[in-house]
């Protein structure tokens, strides 16, 4: 069974199926000549390349950061067995890229899966068959560990994403939602009866005031303790 290096050097040097160089996705224009896409894996040159494709689904920080952080999450790839970053270049360009890891179904269900994570191809190099050659390297990859599941996420108001990956035959399997711990923390207060409510502040109130009291005493057992001026 070749490596997965092994397929995204031979469609980098052409050496690839038909599929992998015809069709379209929903959008995109038909086939193109073999010398026009290739694929790569990543390496730390493409650093920023990534962090800017990436801009939107990184941490929230200065540009130096997150160049810094993708740097970190492409030096793990190139030495993990179970991930790859994959470089789409249109005619020697970079053009597009996935992060693809082996992982599974979620903490419950250890059934393997290949998950396509950020799944981008700049605006510039659109409609070319770049996605559908992104997407085709996460089912390669798949098929060479005999994994029989790919996943793939796009955010729910992406329209275009969604229809494009559920014509790929994706379908939706989970809600994923998110919300930052302080929100959260005050809807659970405000749905707590009144007064368990009452109770929890005055408990919190009592709390407060024994360690005040605690750090009183603190403050007074060293000051007792000082040596007397001489």
């Amino acid at each position: 069974m070749s490596s997965p290096t092994d397929a995204l050097e031979g469609a980098k040097s052409g050496a690839t199926t038909d599929s992998w160089q015809s069709g379209s996705g929903p959008g995109e224009a038909g086939s193109m000549g073999r010398s026009m896409v290739s694929l790569r894996c990543a390496d730390l040159d493409d650093a920023h390349f990534l962090a800017d494709l990436w801009s939107e689904s990184l941490r929230r920080a200065d540009p130096q950061e997150q160049v810094a952080e993708v740097e970190l999450i492409v030096k793990a790839a190139v030495v993990s067995s179970e991930q790859r970053i994959v470089i789409a270049e249109y005619d020697g360009e970079p053009a597009g890229a996935v992060f693809l890891t082996i992982t599974t179904m979620g903490p419950l269900n250890l059934e393997p899966l290949v998950q396509a994570v950020s799944p981008h191809v700049l605006p510039a190099f659109r409609r070319h068959g770049i996605g559908r050659m992104l997407m085709e390297a996460a089912v390669s990859w798949a098929e060479e560990h005999g994994i029989a599941h790919v996943m793939t996420a796009a955010t729910s108001g992406s329209r275009d994403a969604n229809r494009y990956m559920a014509r790929l035959g994706f379908a939706s399997h989970v809600t994923v939602r998110i919300a930052p711990t302080h929100v959260v923390r005050s809807k659970i207060e405000a749905q707590r009866p009144a007064a368990e409510r009452i109770a929890g502040r005055r408990q919190l109130g009592q709390l407060l005031a024994a360690r005040r009291s605690m750090r009183r005493h603190d403050v007074s057992v060293e000051s007792r303790d000082l040596p007397a001026p001489e």
